[in-house]
């Protein structure tokens, strides 16, 4: 089955602890990897956890406060060390290619590889990548300053044949890509083997939501209905419900209640306040609205299966 899973790389706010560092995913869809925020560390956490981030050739940067792009630079110059010949897109505020300018000046020796900047729409929803695999969505969240969340949307693949089938009913190469497709097989003899019989079922596209730091957004309901995981910024618990709202930031408790509106398979609550050392009164908070929650934590890897069509 091809690969649809995410690893967590870091799971702090703003101040990184001595066990969290600041927020980055990357989720490997088909063996490509694309890089969700860059928070300080991120490279050393990349070696950490055996991410191939030479395969990394999209990065998306939900906002430009230092705790989700501080890691930016460092990755960048190492690319170049490592003569990196690859474009490299990054989609991200329009302000962040002068904010880098003058480090990147001091780098441009050294790239030999294309920076390909792609500014981020805050206004609307709209698709920033598609390609035969993936689509991939920018969407606006309400935070102090411009943010986006990403939707990661896979498109539906071709059935898979069963293999002791091909060898029972002698099914030649030139009938495969049709039975892919959805066909029955006709044998010589003009019987007909219906698809299911020969195919294994087909399972629902997977969808991965990464909504980073905002207000509690109901709204969000449609647009993220039926993700099969939801990963949404949990920075305070509920008794802090109006220093979240202050800072423009959720509670477990509203990343819950999104998570069971929009009908999710999974919730992944991070973005953790550094008062928490520990993260029992967040997961606690959630279950309680949303039973199917995990917390985030460095070095985790989800792998996102899928559902069969109904």
């Amino acid at each position: 089955m091809i690969p649809f899973e995410l690893t967590i790389l870091g799971t702090s706010s703003a101040l990184p602890t001595s066990k969290r560092y600041p927020t980055a995913h990357v989720l490997n869809i088909c063996e490509r990897f694309f890089l969700i925020d860059c928070g300080e560390g991120t490279q050393i956490q990349l070696r950490r956890y055996s991410v191939k981030f030479s395969r990394i050739n999209h990065i998306f940067i939900s906002h430009l406060h230092g705790d989700h792009y501080f890691g930016l630079i460092g990755l960048l110059s190492t690319y170049a060390l490592l003569g990196r010949q690859n474009d490299l897109h990054i989609y991200s505020h329009s302000e962040l290619p002068e904010i880098l300018k003058p480090q990147l000046e001091q780098l441009q020796n050294d790239i030999i590889y294309k920076i390909i900047w792609h500014p981020l729409n805050f206004k609307k929803p709209m698709v920033i990548f598609d390609d035969e695999k993936v689509t991939i969505s920018s969407f606006p969240l309400k935070h102090r300053i411009s943010c986006c969340g990403f939707l990661f949307s896979e498109k539906q693949g071709l059935k898979n044949i069963i293999k002791e089938k091909i060898e029972e009913y002698h099914i030649p190469i030139r009938d495969i890509q049709y039975i892919k497709n959805g066909a029955d097989y006709i044998d010589p003899n003009g019987k007909i083997i219906p698809n299911e019989e020969i195919t294994l079922p087909l399972k629902a596209p997977r969808k991965y939501a990464f909504v980073t730091d905002t207000l509690y957004l109901p709204k969000l309901k449609e647009l993220l209905e039926e993700v099969d995981l939801l990963y949404h910024e949990a920075t305070y618990d509920k008794r802090f419900k109006k220093r979240a709202k202050e800072t423009f930031h959720s509670t477990a408790e509203q990343a819950a209640t999104l998570a069971q509106s929009c009908g999710a398979g999974q919730l992944l609550i991070g973005h953790f306040s550094a008062r928490y050392k520990d993260t029992s009164i967040l997961i606690e908070e959630a279950t309680n609205v949303f039973p199917s929650t995990v917390v985030a934590e460095e070095g985790m890897v989800i792998k996102i299966a899928g559902n069969p069509i109904k």
